[in-house]
């Protein structure tokens, strides 16, 4: 008698401890990044750390601000994306790279965990928050994706901020232009001939890389995902990556995660990298970050570089990565909020 009082005593102190542990762990409502790539402590500058770090902290504000108040996690995701298309330091809106042409060409897109409702644009010019018109093909027609021309009439229909292309020049992107026409004239042109890295086409990975997006969970228990992307310096021929692409770039979906992707869209698209971490999770039951690892594994393996930002039903994140940075940064349930940059 006293060794089943005593056993079940222990197992009732094992619950305990198990309930404890969960109920402190940490539940997220948001994650957001902004970019991937080779992003070294000793090449940053303290100045532009500092103002990596203050634009990524407004962005998770202004998402915060949307949830918190009891708005949807579309909202949260479309407030936070606006503050970095917003920003000269990312290469989305404002800070977009430009192509081979000098033109700056930026693709979006948004989805609805909810409903797998899904919106996006791709190529266009001048439209100043591309986040907002994917939203706006999603919630406003009954397409998923609109390109070029076509996406822009759609965004001025349906009253959204157009600008002069000149809006989304930067020195500093210019300047990057300028370098990679110089160093390497072929750098964005996927020949199928291979460098000394071994790796197909592009010999400077990094001028591919800079995509923003945000994840949320709302008060409602309700997923949303949206990235933006100024694409690939040097970029050629309307080339258009993985951020636009549902499912490659971003997915989200009620039952499993809400997924944002940054890196080689190349690779993304082929690996359709963000269903994937979704479909490992509701076939195989695999964690967040159980699955957000073994995809981009499978990038790695292939060749690809980049990340991803995962957020679960749960509020449980994944924010893996290949490349020596990720600006990247979440917020839990009780607005704490979290910025990483570097490899930890």
């Amino acid at each position: 008698m006293i060794r089943k009082i005593s056993y079940w005593l222990s197992v009732w102190i094992v619950f305990l401890s198990l309930q404890a542990a969960a109920q402190s762990a940490k539940s997220y409502v948001m994650v957001i990044h902004g970019g991937a790539g080779t992003i070294l402590k000793k090449t940053m500058t303290p100045e532009k750390e500092a103002a990596y770090r203050a634009a990524l902290q407004q962005a998770l504000e202004a998402g915060y601000k949307a949830l918190h108040s009891g708005r949807s996690s579309l909202d949260a995701v479309e407030a936070a994306i606006h503050v970095m298309e917003d920003s000269p330091l990312f290469n989305a809106g404002k800070g977009a790279v430009f192509t081979h042409d000098g033109r700056n060409e930026l693709d979006a897109s948004i989805m609805n965990g909810k409903t797998l409702e899904a919106g996006a644009v791709g190529g266009v010019t001048t439209i100043r928050n591309p986040i907002s018109a994917a939203r706006a093909v999603m919630e406003k027609s009954e397409h998923v994706m609109l390109v070029g021309p076509g996406a822009e009439k759609f965004a001025q229909e349906a009253g959204l901020e157009i600008v002069d292309p000149s809006y989304f020049y930067t020195q500093d992107r210019w300047e990057g232009l300028q370098r990679a026409l110089k160093e390497d004239s072929a750098k964005s042109k996927l020949d199928h001939s291979y460098n000394k890295s071994g790796r197909l086409g592009i010999e400077n990975i990094d001028n591919k890389f800079g995509t923003v997006g945000a994840v949320a969970l709302d008060k409602q228990g309700n997923l949303a995902a949206g990235t933006s992307t100024g694409g690939m310096t040097n970029k050629k021929y309307g080339r258009v990556g993985d951020s636009p692409i549902i499912g490659a770039g971003t997915y989200a979906n009620n039952k499993t995660a809400a997924i944002s992707c940054t890196g080689w869209g190349e690779f993304y698209i082929r690996n359709v990298v963000a269903h994937d971490l979704s479909a490992l999770m509701e076939y195989k039951g695999l964690s967040v970050k159980e699955a957000g690892k073994t995809v981009i594994d499978k990038v790695g393996a292939m060749g690809g570089d980049g990340g991803l930002i995962a957020l679960d039903k749960k509020g449980n994140i994944a924010m893996p990565f290949n490349t020596a940075g990720m600006y990247r940064g979440a917020v839990t349930k009780d607005g704490k909020i979290e910025i990483h940059i570097y490899k930890d």
